[in-house]
């Protein structure tokens, strides 16, 4: 076993050396390519060379010829090819094994043009290549070059982030890899308690849908492969543990029983010009309220500063995949597996019951409607971000039924620009937006998550079109677009959205295969 990781570092270790022959893909995508798609739009192509690409999947490249001869619309058919594949194209940054385990594979995947892993944005880029997993036969320890190995890979390496340093969101690659860590110079004065390195860490925001993102990536394999025996083989329990002890440390409310200042476990400050980018109240947030069963988010998905820490759609998240969680380790049938499955399953029939509680407010238009963000005090922020999870992603990350009556009316008020403040509207694209990038510009995730969560043939066919036809002609799903002007958007190369939209088209080939056979020129 010794030999064939030293083989496969060797080979990491040339193609690392090969990837430096090839182009900044940041640069890359910001630069049109032929062939050109042929469309109206002309959507360039984008994929790099093959010998330049950091992972190749035949499962992947098989799916993009499937759905070439199925799309119908030129622009499309570009658009779905170049994005599908964006993360195992460029965002692989290196795969290998651990020092001090032959066999715990360790995948670390950045998340586009920052060179950093989130554990979110990770967890979101595999979920692209979900439904290609039950294809990949070989789910054994022995095959390392298959989308089940990278699943695995960063399984295993969020476990050990989880264990090191469980408040934070981002982090450096590991050591095997001999990467150097990124330099993050806005973190570079923050004070945060507790404590990091930043050798190992890019970012220490606290945001409790990272930690429902690890369980989310873990059942999501487990269910897709029913590779139980791989759960048990390295640290992924005691990560699990990791994950609860945190979520129920962020219970804690701001003021004790007797009126005194309750110590938080965690706090963020930032010198920064940007109110989102920093904590108020010497870094421990607004107040919120005791009794409440809610848990608390210091930091949105957008990585921006939550106005109220009871943050609805995190939340929701975790709730769920609590139970999913529950469910694996029942399967795995130890002392120390169930009775931290019964922890689990308590915890998210708690927390369902404090969003239903705390999180559904009263609307003057729309009746009974998910907040975004409360207090416990009466503090609500009715609003949604574009970033999942998101109140408009509640069907896409399993909490609720896509008819459920509240959610309905939730989508109603976020779907309009006198209701919800970062409805963004404009001649290239009508979508949710966010503080993060600012009035103006709409995310294309919204449009994409509006897709996923609709069952109306019109309102998935004009989204879809706006996403077509918004791409500057670069032919791959940025960020943030101005809704104006769609040579003015942000981050070109943003690999978890690519791969939501590739997962979205799949989606569809299945929902509504006859959207797929529509012209959108």
């Amino acid at each position: 076993m010794r030999l064939v990781v030293l083989l496969f570092q060797s080979l990491c270790t040339s193609t690392l050396a090969a990837a430096q022959a090839c182009p900044d893909y940041a640069d890359y995508a910001a630069a049109p390519h032929a062939p050109f798609s042929g469309g109206v739009y002309n959507l360039s192509y984008q994929r790099p060379a093959p010998s330049c690409r950091t992972f190749t999947s035949p499962a992947v490249e098989s799916t993009i010829a499937r759905l070439n001869s199925t799309i119908t619309d030129p622009d499309l058919s570009r658009l779905f090819e170049n994005s599908f594949p964006n993360t195992l194209d460029t965002a692989i940054k290196w795969k290998g094994y651990a020092a001090d385990n032959a066999d715990e594979e360790l995948t670390f995947v950045i998340t586009g043009d920052i060179n950093a892993m989130w554990l979110r944005d990770s967890a979101n880029q595999m979920q692209s290549y979900l439904s290609l997993l039950n294809t990949t036969t070989d789910t054994s320890n022995s095959s390392n070059d298959t989308i089940a190995s990278l699943y695995r890979g960063v399984i295993n390496l969020q476990s050990r982030y989880l264990l090191s340093n469980p408040y934070c969101n981002s982090f450096q690659p590991p050591s095997e890899s001999g990467l150097p860590p990124s330099i993050n110079s806005a973190a570079t004065n923050d004070v945060v308690t507790p404590s990091y390195a930043n050798t190992t860490v890019y970012e220490c925001k606290y945001e409790l849908d990272s930690l429902a993102a690890f369980l989310e990536i873990s059942t999501d394999y487990y269910m897709a492969t029913n590779d139980l025996a791989f759960f048990s083989k390295y640290n992924w329990v005691a990560a699990v543990q990791a994950v609860l002890n945190t979520a129920q440390s962020m219970t804690i409310s701001t003021y004790a029983a007797n009126g005194s200042v309750n110590t938080l476990p965690y706090t963020f400050q930032r010198l920064t010009t940007s109110a989102e980018d920093t904590l108020a109240n010497k870094g421990t947030g607004n107040p919120v309220h005791n009794g409440t069963g809610l848990i608390r988010s210091a930091f949105r998905p957008s990585d921006d500063a939550c106005i109220y820490q009871f943050f609805i759609p995190a939340n929701m998240m975790f709730a769920h995949h609590l139970n999913t969680t529950s469910a694996l380790l029942t399967a795995m049938g130890t002392t120390n597996s169930t009775d931290l499955a019964t922890e689990l399953t308590a915890l998210s029939a708690s927390l369902t019951a404090a969003i239903t509680r705390h999180g559904i407010v009263p609307d003057p238009v729309h009746g009974a409607v998910y907040a975004y963000e409360v207090d416990g005090y009466g503090g609500r922020n009715v609003m949604d971000d574009a970033n999942i999870p998101s109140l408009l992603s509640a069907p896409l990350i399993r909490y609720l039924a896509q008819n459920d009556s509240v959610y309905q009316a939730t989508r109603a008020l976020l779907l309009r620009a006198d209701t919800d403040p970062y409805f963004m509207r404009g001649s290239v694209i009508d979508a949710v937006g966010g503080p993060h990038d600012g009035p103006g510009f709409a995310w294309p995730m919204a449009s994409i998550v509006r897709i996923f969560t609709s069952g109306d043939d019109g309102e998935v066919a004009g989204s879809l079109k706006e996403l077509v036809a918004s791409t500057d002609g670069l032919g791959l799903i940025h960020e943030s677009i101005n809704t104006f002007d769609q040579s003015i958007y942000t981050r070109p190369w943003f690999s978890w959205v690519n791969g939501l939209f590739g997962q979205m088209v799949l989606d569809l080939e299945t929902r509504k295969p006859e959207i797929l056979k529509r012209s959108f020129q």
